[in-house]
């Protein structure tokens, strides 16, 4: 039997493992299966292996998060998966939580996104003596980023200089991409019985106004931004605050979201968003929830003695990944990994087997050139 084709069982079965583990989020045991990979990782010669609990509260109710770092020599390469998935979406033919293997792919919830390069890595290692490379598998990065952080603020992070971070880029080479901001606007009124409407404070129609010219706002920086990333995707999501026909709400809320290019002034946007709002009605409160920055590597050239051959192209991506958090805390990264955006979070989200067998390549690609000495990685 070829060496590729044991890979080939070998990192389906690891990944049918880690697809086992309801990493569901919200809900979902991030330490279970960050103690299984710490036993993986160990028996793969890790000089260091730490598990460490990141707990969250949301809505009320105790998460269990968590990351597992493992330490190969000293290092200055970082390998990272998420480990956490999306709520299973409507429409699967089959338990998300069994994977099921074909011919050419893996079906299951979080085999594109991202168990499957988590899969490819342990394979890698398999096969390569590790030296000087660290390999993160960490949580939350499906609704918070809570984890990512922890780990930054870590000693773990010591002497990490660049990172591969894993998401389904279709084989790509992210070098930038958009960020994420999240804002609301509030504003009560006394309420009452719609008899008295004529006369009373109507927050649901000062907010729409504030929709509207937030709007405007946003259509002004359509021509502004890199040539591939025009425009900040400004989005009117919600406006809440209604009771009843026949009544007049004492308070309502509006929701608003956009997704900053690399280099765009937060805030000064913010502050004038909030500018606007006192313009609309001085009783208005606009409070930031999420700032996700947006990601620019700083020097792209740094990855490809790394990845070789790998990628098939290099340029944005568009969608947001932790890349921002690493870069942001001084830490250059690159996206890659198997599977593509399209198949993630879908119902039957799979990865093609080729894509399996090809990252698992890239990845021993990776451990190989991390081990050289003096080399410029």
């Amino acid at each position: 039997m070829s060496l590729h084709v044991t890979e080939d069982k070998r990192c389906i079965e690891l990944l049918r493992q880690l697809v086992g583990f309801r990493t569901d989020n919200p809900g979902g045991d991030e330490r279970a299966i960050c103690d299984f990979l710490a036993e993986q990782l160990t028996e793969r010669g890790a000089d260091a292996v730490d598990v460490v609990d990141v707990p969250r509260r949301r809505n009320g109710v105790d998460l269990r998060g968590a990351y597992v770092f493992a330490r190969f020599g000293n290092p200055r390469t970082l390998l990272n998966s998420h480990v956490d998935t999306v709520p299973a979406n409507r429409g699967w033919t089959s338990d998300p939580f069994t994977a099921v293997v074909t011919d050419d792919r893996v079906v299951g919830l979080g085999t594109c996104d991202t168990k499957g390069a988590a899969a490819a890595i342990l394979t890698a290692l398999e096969r390569t003596e590790a030296r000087d490379i660290g390999v993160l598998f960490s949580g939350d990065e499906e609704a918070r980023s809570t984890v990512v952080p922890v780990f930054l603020a870590s000693e773990h992070r010591r002497g990490i200089e660049r990172a591969i971070v894993c998401e389904p880029t279709g084989r790509r080479a992210g070098v930038r991409h958009r960020g994420i901001m999240v804002f609301h606007a509030y504003l009560r009124g006394r309420g009452g019985h719609s008899s008295a409407a004529d006369h009373l404070p109507k927050p649901l129609v000062e907010l729409s106004k504030l929709a509207v010219a937030l709007d405007e706002l946003g259509r002004s920086y359509l021509q502004l931004g890199p040539d591939d990333m025009k425009g900040i995707c400004f989005n009117i999501a919600q406006m809440d605050g209604g009771v009843a026909a026949n009544v007049v709400p004492e308070e309502a809320t509006l929701t608003v979201s956009l997704r900053p290019y690399p280099g765009f002034d937060a805030e000064q946007f913010a502050f004038r968003m909030a500018e606007i709002a006192t313009e609309i009605n001085p009783a208005i409160e606009v409070r930031g929830d999420l700032a996700h920055p947006p990601f620019q590597a700083d020097n792209p050239d740094w990855f490809r003695a790394l990845l070789g051959d790998a990628p098939d192209d290099v340029g944005p991506l568009q969608f947001w990944t932790e890349a921002a958090l690493f870069d942001h805390a001084g830490i250059d990264a690159v996206v890659i990994g198997p599977g593509a955006i399209e198949q993630a979070h879908a119902a039957d989200e799979f990865v093609t087997r080729d894509d399996l067998a090809w990252a698992t390549e890239m990845f021993h690609h990776v451990l190989g050139v991390a081990a050289q000495p003096d080399t410029d990685r």
